[in-house]
């Protein structure tokens, strides 16, 4: 009997291979929403020459650092888009490592909704998981999370 259920189960997987349109609103655009931390960015992309906007300045003067630039750019590399769109993005909350964290993540996301065919790619090398690691809050008589007041015997 489970031998007839997995038989049909492969058959499921199998054919449920669809062909996944792209979600592009009418300005040609992709959009999603990508998280690390505490910092959210939105971003749209649309076909292009490879700028990236962040809150309204370029990404490498924005970030101020060579390996935060390289960490949004990612996905763009692996996927052989980097001079073929153009990135708008808004980010809000945490620090420049987290928004770097979160726009690459968002960035992933819109690849994929522009075009399912990165998908395998960006998913095997892990661009498309939410980084879920965010600090531990501060216990009560602690001075820090785990950290507390040395002991001394005399």
């Amino acid at each position: 009997m489970s031998v007839v259920i997995k038989e049909k189960i492969i058959e499921i997987k199998q054919s449920t291979k669809v062909d996944v349109k792209p979600e592009i609103d009418k300005q040609g655009r992709a959009y999603a929403t990508g998280k690390r931390k505490n910092a959210v960015a939105k971003v749209w992309i649309k076909k292009g020459t490879g700028k990236i906007n962040v809150n309204d300045h370029e990404a490498l003067a924005y970030f101020g650092r060579e390996i935060l630039f390289n960490v949004v750019n990612a996905p763009l590399k692996i996927t052989k888009n980097d001079s073929k769109f153009d990135i708008t993005a808004q980010i809000v909350g945490g620090g420049k490592s987290g928004q770097a964290g979160a726009l690459a993540h968002g960035i992933s996301k819109a690849l994929v909704a522009f075009d399912h065919g990165n998908h395998q790619t960006l998913r095997s090398l892990g661009f498309l998981t939410r980084d879920s690691r965010v600090v531990e809050p501060k216990k009560y008589g602690y001075k820090k999370a785990r950290k507390g007041r040395t002991y001394r015997k005399r």
